[in-house]
């Protein structure tokens, strides 16, 4: 699996499974354990996601080391502040059954509960428990404000991002800051795979729209996550080194760009 070197030196993979909305069961532990088998290195959940025990399941019965994995988890808006994010952490780790995890994010700017947060993130790291601490969800006013009071800087910023929705100035802003974008719902929830402009580059290459979208993500150094629990998904998710847009496809795939979110406004959130 290709990897990107993050500010503090740590590599991760440029692809990632997702496991938004995929409930504990046998069949996200399946899911997570193809994954690993069919060469994915890195895995995605969160707290809110409720999955925790089972993701760490699928990892621990994939048979590959702990070591070649990278791992990431997400505090929740309702544990935000020093001490409460401290003991999510703890519970993350209690039920991933982990001593470490590869990265821990912010999972949303709720104002006035971030900056404590963050201070929680900055000393797991300084421990040594967290190889690597980000943000999701954060605009670059959001950032600012954390540049104010952080003594580190996320190396990650994790963001709706997906062909009607290119977020082009968070992007520059996050790389002239040696800030890393990973992308969530790249695929826009399918809601892109009937897009003729979409489909006609995808014949082009003999490739999936899917498959299409995540290049473009790749090409536009662009960390992707897609989110799948079948097999034959997994699989084609992962097909994605062996082609190459042109410069005239990347532009007419920016250009579908309708700044759409198909989840919650970051300014506007009340959860």
């Amino acid at each position: 699996m290709k990897t990107v070197k993050l500010a503090n030196g740590i590599d991760m993979p440029v692809l990632g499974l997702g496991v938004f909305k995929v409930e504990e069961g046998a069949e996200l532990v399946s899911a997570v354990k193809k994954a690993i088998q069919l060469g994915y290195r890195s895995i995605d959940t969160a707290a809110i996601y409720g999955n925790e025990t089972s993701t760490a399941q699928g990892i621990r019965e994939s048979g590959v080391p702990r070591s070649e994995l990278f791992i990431t988890s997400k505090v929740w808006n309702a544990d935000l502040g020093y001490e409460e994010t401290l003991a999510a952490f703890d519970e993350t780790l209690r039920k991933m059954e982990l001593d470490y995890l590869d990265l821990y994010l912010i999972h949303w700017p709720v104002e006035g509960k971030y900056i404590d947060a963050w201070r929680a993130l900055e000393k797991l790291h300084k421990d040594g428990r967290i190889r690597a601490i980000g943000v999701s969800n954060f605009q670059i006013h959001h950032l600012e404000t954390l540049k104010k009071h952080a003594t580190i800087m996320p190396v990650i910023n994790q963001i709706e991002l997906h062909p009607q929705l290119t977020q082009k100035d968070l992007i520059a802003y996050c790389a002239e800051n040696n800030i890393r974008v990973e992308a969530w719902s790249p695929l826009m929830q399918g809601g892109l795979f009937d897009n003729p402009t979409l489909q006609k580059i995808a014949i082009n290459h003999d490739k999936t729209v899917a498959q299409v979208i995540l290049r473009w993500d790749l090409q536009n150094d662009i960390i992707v996550i897609p989110k799948s629990t079948k097999a034959h998904r997994i699989a084609e998710n992962m097909a994605i080194f062996d082609f190459e847009l042109t410069p005239e496809e990347l532009t007419k795939i920016d250009a579908l760009n309708q700044n759409l979110r198909v989840g919650p406004d970051p300014d506007n959130i009340d959860f």
